[in-house]
């Protein structure tokens, strides 16, 4: 089995370069106990599953600063990740990989994040079953009037004919 993260290769991630470059934050392996599912066997008893977590931020300051509070604080994110666990109320792993990109970019500030959620040994003859979803942040105005100048810089014209 390849976790998620191995398939991360810098052409998949928005703006690999300049300003728009963004370093990748990663929790591999996490594992807990929750329950999800359809089959009536899985929706009363906590079953294991898997979490592959790799989130883009902007060039991070903590590279510089070597300071906890200008990066995503992992033991802070894997707490977040056990409360999601014991809380959420969704029968389908698509389902809860949609929460935890949402709690990526929502409370973590994340600008990009791929997210890999599994059952092992769901079935005898599998290692595991899962999804693997790829989400971005919303375009705000401001960081769409950022990139029109930047193209303008290049001497590019946005929606000009070439």
């Amino acid at each position: 089995m390849q976790p998620a993260l191995d398939h991360a290769a810098p052409a998949a991630l928005p703006g690999p370069s300049g300003d728009d470059a963004l370093d990748r934050v990663f929790i591999e392996g996490f594992t807990g106990r929750t329950v999800i599912g359809i089959d009536d066997g899985e929706l009363h008893a906590p079953q294991p599953v898997t979490i592959d977590l790799c989130a883009g931020v902007p060039r991070l300051r903590a590279c510089a600063s070597d300071a906890i509070g200008d990066t995503i604080d992992y033991g802070v994110l894997r707490e977040r990740l056990h409360r999601l666990l014991r809380e959420h109320r969704v029968q389908l792993l698509e389902s809860l990989a949609e929460q935890v990109a949402r709690i990526a970019i929502d409370e973590f500030h994340a600008h990009w994040v791929r997210v890999r959620v599994a059952k092992p040994r769901k079935f005898e003859d599998t290692a595991a079953v899962g999804v693997v979803i790829e989400r971005r942040r919303a375009v705000t105005p401001a960081a769409a009037g950022r990139a029109t100048l930047r193209l303008i810089g290049h001497g590019l014209v946005p929606g000009g004919r070439y």
